[in-house]
């Protein structure tokens, strides 16, 4: 079976990864296609082993010593690595509205149970909707609904700003709150180490932890 050889214009459009022949060094540490460590071998061996199965040998950590290939598609990889890419950018620039639904009548264990999973919602870098809807004549007392709404906001306002206040439209009462800009940044680093660390693993052959 011949041996398929990276095309050399696919390195052109990001960072250059040692492929099959490409792969220099006499002696490496091998994952296999199905992520068993296969342990240190010469690469000549593991080429002749990615050959056989009609697959690639990819070095995925050229700083180990000696350096980390995995035996895979490669070319299944770069789409898979483009593929989470773009979903991880799509992810970043979503922002996602939590709505929290209240009645005038709300009782005061239940009041706090729903603020806390705002502070939550808010803590992990979403916007928060609280919808009050009226039945019947409870609409003749809307202070009731705005005297719960600005005990929310007080409780959430270390973490979040009011995007929109309190505001009446037909037989329903909203407000929005929006994360601070540092929970935002924080909210990025998180997603940002978490990145990292799942390409740290991928790199080393070991289960990528879930996303964030």
């Amino acid at each position: 079976m011949a041996m398929r050889r990276f095309d050399p214009r696919q390195a052109q459009r990001g960072p250059q990864i040692r492929i099959n022949q490409r792969i220099r060094v006499p002696e490496i540490r091998v994952i296999g296609d199905d992520g068993e460590m296969l342990g240190i071998m010469q690469t000549h061996e593991a080429l002749r082993r990615a050959q056989e199965k009609g697959l690639d040998l990819v070095e995925v950590n050229p700083k180990a010593d000696p350096p980390v290939c995995k035996i895979l598609d490669f070319g299944k990889y770069k789409y898979d690595e483009k593929k989470k890419a773009r979903e991880a950018k799509r992810k970043q620039s979503v922002v996602e509205i939590k709505e929290i639904k209240l009645r005038p009548k709300t009782d005061d264990h239940d009041l706090e149970f729903k603020t806390r999973a705002a502070h939550r919602f808010l803590g992990a870098g979403h916007k928060v909707k609280f919808t009050v809807r009226f039945r019947g004549r409870e609409i003749t007392h809307p202070e009731k609904a705005q005297e719960q709404l600005d005990w929310i906001v007080q409780q959430c306002e270390e973490i979040a700003n009011v995007e929109v206040r309190p505001m009446m439209e037909q037989r329903t009462m909203t407000l929005m709150m929006a994360p601070k800009p540092a929970i935002l940044q924080k909210v990025a680093q998180a997603r940002a180490a978490a990145e990292k660390a799942r390409q740290k693993a991928l790199q080393e052959g070991r289960a990528a932890p879930a996303a964030a």
